[in-house]
């Protein structure tokens, strides 16, 4: 077998014919999404509970590493708003040390998914859900956002919702004026920020430098970087080897299966964004197999979760990226930043990373969809809300295990409502002449039903209603197979009790017309011998022939 089925990056597609002009355009592209994640890496790393530093480290190691080994031409990877919520509770119950291990558990889990090729059932995962936990993600951004936003002084935000409440209750009298006022002001400037400005210097920088700027200048009396975690090192990460026992790993399986399912649906969303602005087709198992690389390498050098980011993959389309190079760009962009201006970051302040976090919040959240919960089927609404209330009250494990449960539950009950079972007479379309009984014999003792849909276990108990609604059993059952388009161990198990109950009281079942998938599970479950081959038909002719010669078996037999 081919390590190209296994592994081939879309970089070494992108660099056949590759020239210099698709090179400049990358590198713009590169640097100027490299300066817009450099705001975004320092806050979302301080809502997670850790050190800036920790999110310029993985937007740099795990930004180049998704670029070079993904399956996209232009994804961007690095920390992202969505995994804020769970980096925070890893970071409060377990403790960093274990945030690491938890995302090098994550990592492996990715790398496996995209080698055994899961990456396209990732799409399974319905839309309401993953609206629901979305929306639950951005509201509880910005309740952690709350504290550097009004100024409040109260040590760390709890991560339990109810405690969370309580405390910024229980903190609200010491809001600092000055603190509202700049994250304000800086929150004003980029939702107003005139686009076409944003062409040639985006939103998020110029409400960073301008906050830092005016801190810097007049001295305001409100928390940097610098007042609570002592700055920004200048220099390379040291590459640390986390410590971790078996024990460890058990506990830590949850949330490394939670962090490994969001990364994975963040990023083949943002890439499948990505394909449609610039008409491709990404491989989503590659993909995923970078994603997991990434996850594995960045904890040792003090990294956090990553996955591809959607706003900052938008960026940086339409900043002229062409192929994977742009990503490796903006990774050595930042790089370059943290190496020269490291030492002016400790003026930025957090109340104006708080505004930008808020913003990305409120962009991040599908809201619309709240408005238009009566134009959704009732399951589908029941799920998104389920998983919206769960995520924000609870966690996001439990909102998603519940709503794929419930998702699941409702599909299952959609798809059983879909299957029939009826009596061929009253459902035949008596135009449609290969089915229709107004030009058949129909012997007298013999029934014919017609079965429509998918019989598995779900729909198993409709066939069980065949032999009820008979007050006696017909001499020859005849079950029409031809609409059939699926069937399960459940469904074969209910058909088998249906025959020998039949064959116990002299009675025979006769199949006809059935497809290639239901065929295939009886014949090679043995089914076919015990009831035996003959009544087994291609159509109902050769049903109805081979029923007419049983009843005359069995009317010799009596004789």
């Amino acid at each position: 077998m081919k390590l190209a089925e296994f592994f081939r990056p879309k970089l070494l597609d992108t660099l056949r014919g590759y020239n210099r002009q698709l090179f400049v355009s990358d590198l713009t592209a590169g640097i100027t999404v490299g300066i817009v994640a450099l705001p975004l890496a320092i806050a979302f790393a301080i809502a997670s509970g850790v050190k800036p530093e920790a999110g310029i480290f993985t937007a740099i190691i795990a930004g180049f590493i998704i670029s070079a080994l993904g399956g996209s031409r232009v994804q961007i990877g690095g920390p992202t708003g969505a995994f804020i919520v769970i980096v925070y509770g890893i970071v409060m119950q377990y403790g960093l040390a274990n945030l690491l291990i938890c995302t090098i558990m994550s990592g492996i889990m990715l790398l496996l998914m995209g080698l055994f090729k899961l990456g396209s059932l990732i799409k399974l995962i319905p839309h309401p859900l993953v609206i629901g936990f979305t929306n639950g993600i951005a509201v509880l951004i910005m309740l952690s956002e709350v504290k550097d936003f009004l100024g409040l002084k109260m040590d760390s935000v709890p991560a339990e919702f109810s405690h969370k409440l309580n405390a910024l209750y229980q903190a609200l009298p010491s809001f600092d004026l000055t603190s509202i006022a700049l994250a304000t002001l800086s929150m004003l400037l980029i939702l107003f920020y005139p686009k076409n400005w944003a062409r040639h210097m985006p939103s998020l920088i110029v409400a960073l430098v301008l906050g830092t700027v005016i801190v810097a200048l007049i001295d305001l009396p409100v928390e940097t970087i610098s007042t609570r975690f002592g700055g920004i090192p200048q220099g390379l990460p040291a590459f640390e080897m986390p410590e971790f026992t078996f024990a460890t790993v058990r506990y830590l399986f949850s949330p490394a299966l939670t962090i490994a399912l969001l990364g994975a649906i963040e990023s083949l969303l943002s890439a499948t964004v990505a394909d449609g602005m610039i008409d491709d087709k990404h491989d989503p198992n590659q993909e995923l197999v970078a994603q997991g690389f990434a996850n594995i390498v960045c904890p040792f050098f003090g990294g956090i979760p990553a996955t591809g980011a959607i706003a900052r993959t938008a960026t940086s389309v339409r900043a002229g990226a062409n192929s994977p190079v742009a990503g490796m760009v903006h990774a050595i962009t930042l790089l370059l930043i943290i190496l020269i201006a490291a030492p002016l970051a400790k003026h930025i302040p957090l109340a104006t990373l708080a505004a930008i976090l808020m913003v990305v919040a409120i962009n991040m959240g599908e809201w619309e969809a709240f408005t238009r919960l009566k134009k959704y089927p009732a399951s589908d609404s029941a799920v998104m809300l389920t998983s919206f209330v769960l995520t924000v009250v609870f966690d996001i494990t439990v909102a998603v295990e519940i709503g794929m449960v419930l998702a699941v539950l409702f599909f299952i009950h959609r798809i059983t409502g879909l299957t029939h079972v009826s009596v061929a007479q009253e459902s035949l379309d008596h135009d449609d002449s290969e089915t229709t009984l107004a030009r058949k014999v129909v012997p007298k003792g013999v029934m014919i039903y017609r079965i429509f849909g998918a019989l598995f276990f779900g729909a198993a108990d409709k066939l069980e209603t065949i032999l009820r609604q008979q007050q006696n059993e017909p001499d020859v059952l005849i079950l029409k197979m031809d609409e059939v388009i699926s069937m399960d161990a459940s469904a074969l198990h209910t058909l088998a009790s249906m025959q020998r109950k039949l064959r116990k009281n002299g009675k025979y079942l006769i199949l006809c017309g059935a497809h290639t998938q239901p065929y295939f599970m009886m014949h090679q479950a043995g089914f076919f011998d015990e009831m035996g081959s003959d009544n087994v038909t291609a159509d109902l002719d050769s049903a109805l022939r081979r029923a007419a010669k049983l009843l005359e078996e069995k009317k010799l037999a009596q004789v």
